[in-house]
């Protein structure tokens, strides 16, 4: 069977598992769709806007801004993302991280390819941590600013009203998600019936707008309008598209069918009569070019839309919030970031988490994007030029799946080539918006990806100072019969990060003890790079003589590693005795980082941040699920 057919076999496989029904196409409407689903509150405006500098739009101009957007809805989000992307999964998981596991960059030699393409994949991961920061604030933000249509004495208050919204969202995150999930989707229902509804009452007034549907007018007025003019619309209208790259990062939770379905019989529609509806709007009334998105609304409906409105970006900030814990997680597990500390919030689902420094400082980030750019026109100015610039990136990497499992090099340059020429001309459009904010995410980005590759680069110095100091299995074994240590009663458990070797704590506690508990087990947890492990196949035993053992565990990059769990696996399965998991004392090592000055591994300013993110990860026992009372830690001082 050809790698893509066994591929394409594992997916089926995947998706039947999953029983499609209204429950979970209405949860794929709260989660995936809340980012785009809350873009009508700006992206029209800001199109406009970027179309007819410095006056009134014509009609000229709203057209081919309602146009340009429904062909980027069609071409970056349903042919690109519904159709291609979602085809790109790590056995039913998506993401960037998941895709990187899939092409296996994460085991790159420095210098090679396999390293560049690490180097531009945890790139694109870090900037969904940008993107993460800008989408809370620029969608409660702009659900907010709905204030000053009606009431414009409230202008001054609209900052701080966000601001505490925002902080309320990032209070909650330590409770769980599980009670606002409740209402994601049903809320989110709503929201797209809304939009259509509102959308429809628009068209009415000004049935002309259809001609939009010509992808002809929006060439001819970019055409027309000259360079500077064109480019800014194309980098504003990108904005009604940002959201699209959560079908692929949430690909896992719900599968690409619920995800494609919810697309097009509901959110493309919806989303597409209410441009149509604000662009009518515009037609009929210019100067409604100011808020077109409650303009269209009846005035009755203003403050209730206001707070369907807030809701909507809360949910829709929420799930972002969600997907950079889910991110942060795998990019822990993969080894790019250090282990942090990891609450799940919901005992009977593995993916609600919580990640207490993760959220702070994201939190920090959204909060500094409120007060340095205090308004959604000029936050728009920051966000597109990261979500073009990771959609490239995701298109490119797509690309390289695609040859890994069997596809044809001309077909792949064909279809992925032209989608990222797609790309490439709104990452330039947004391109022009650097020094307007789009400085801020890739400011973010930029110092995620640092530290991402510090890690994985001080991870590998490490790694490579241990091998220095371990002894072998057989020079170990010969020490002992040569002196024998005291037998303790009990097990000991010692955690090695290597599948070879006696770890440093092993050694350390028998040099300087002179004793050894009378069964010892060394283990090691990897990561693999698919996204679960099966129960049955966590566990591996070796012996080494009848009193020490090796057991090594294997986790997906989507799962939490539990040593607990992990010996429980080993003696079900009847690979260890029992009696070798009674008693058990686990022992870990402390290391202690010292950068040296020499021309091994980093310099010496990157090494100092690599021992600073050493010396504050989470400690080992407690990330690998082990309970206090077991863990003791022996002490290493280690150069690098």
């Amino acid at each position: 069977m050809s790698q893509d057919a066994a591929h394409s076999s594992e997916a089926d496989a995947s998706g039947s598992s999953r029983r499609l029904g209204a429950g979970l196409l209405i949860a794929t409407l709260g989660v995936v769709y809340g980012d785009i689903g809350t873009s009508p509150l700006y992206a029209l405006k800001e199109a406009v806007r970027a179309a007819s500098p410095g006056g009134e739009p014509s009609a000229a101009a709203v057209t081919g801004a309602v146009s340009l957007i429904l062909w980027a809805l069609i071409l970056v989000v349903s042919l690109k993302y519904a159709v291609l992307i979602l085809r790109a999964d790590n056995r039913g998981e998506g993401g960037i991280v998941a895709m990187l596991a899939l092409l296996g960059a994460r085991h790159a030699q420095p210098g090679s390819r396999q390293a560049l393409l690490l180097v531009v994949g945890l790139v694109g991961a870090a900037l969904l941590y940008g993107d993460g920061a800008i989408t809370p604030a620029i969608s409660v933000l702009s659900a907010v600013e709905g204030l000053r249509v009606d009431a414009p004495a409230l202008d001054r208050f609209i900052v701080p009203i966000a601001l505490a919204i925002l902080v309320a969202l990032f209070l909650v995150q330590r409770r769980g998600a599980a009670f606002i999930g409740k209402i994601f989707g049903p809320v989110m229902l709503v929201w797209f019936l809304v939009l259509a509804a509102l959308g429809l009452g628009g068209i009415v007034q000004a049935p002309q707008i259809l001609t939009a549907i010509n992808p002809l007018r929006a060439v001819e007025f970019t055409a027309h309008a000259g360079l500077h003019v064109g480019f800014t619309m194309l980098g504003a209208a990108f904005l009604a598209v940002t959201g699209g790259e959560a079908m692929y990062a949430d690909l896992g939770h719900f599968g690409a069918r619920a995800i494609r379905i919810a697309w097009f019989v509901l959110v493309l529609p919806a989303l597409v009569i209410h441009y149509f509806g604000q662009g009518a709007i515009l037609l009929v009334d210019p100067s409604a070019a100011e808020n077109p998105f409650y303009r269209l609304a009846p005035s009755y409906a203003h403050y209730p839309l206001i707070g369907l409105a807030t809701l909507a970006a809360v949910i829709a900030s929420q799930a972002v919030i969600s997907g950079v814990f889910s991110l942060t997680r795998q990019s822990i597990q993969l080894g790019f970031l250090p282990p942090l500390r990891i609450v799940h919030t919901a005992s009977d689902e593995s993916g609600q988490i919580y990640v207490p420094l993760v959220n702070w400082l994201l939190a920090a980030a959204t909060l500094a994007a409120v007060l340095i750019f205090r308004s959604s026109d000029a936050l728009a100015g920051a966000y597109g030029i990261a979500v073009s610039l990771l959609m490239a990136i995701t298109t490119l990497l797509a690309g390289l799946v695609a040859r890994k499992w069997g596809f044809g090099l001309p077909l792949v340059l064909a279809v992925n080539g032209f989608f990222l020429v797609i790309d490439l001309i709104f990452l330039s459009a947004n391109s022009v918006k650097l020094f307007e904010g789009g400085w801020f995410p890739l400011l973010l980005a930029g110092v995620i990806a640092f530290l991402m590759l510090t890690w994985l680069k001080g991870n590998g110095c490490l790694e490579q100072a241990r091998m220095a100091l371990r002894q072998p299995e057989t020079q170990f074994l010969e020490g002992l019969r040569r002196d024998a240590p005291t037998t303790l009663p009990g097990s000991a458990a010692f955690l090695s990060s290597a599948t070879e070797g006696i770890p440093l704590p092993m050694m350390r506690f028998v040099e300087r003890l002179g004793a050894l508990h009378a069964r010892v087990l060394i283990v090691t947890a990897l990561f693999e790079e698919s996204p679960t492990v099966p129960r049955e196949e966590r566990a591996r035993v070796i012996e080494i003589t009848p009193d020490i053992r090796r057991v090594v565990l294997r986790y997906g990059f989507m799962q939490s590693a539990s040593i607990p769990e992990g010996l429980d696996c080993a003696v079900h399965a009847g690979l260890l005795p029992k009696e070798f998991t009674e008693d058990l004392t686990v022992f870990v090592g402390h290391e202690t980082i010292i950068p040296v000055s020499d021309q091994r591994g980093m310099s010496d300013w990157r090494e100092a941040v690599f021992a600073v993110m050493q010396n504050n990860a989470e400690r080992t026992g407690a990330h690998f699920c082990v309970p206090a009372r077991q863990v003791i830690e022996i002490g290493t001082e280690i150069e690098i």
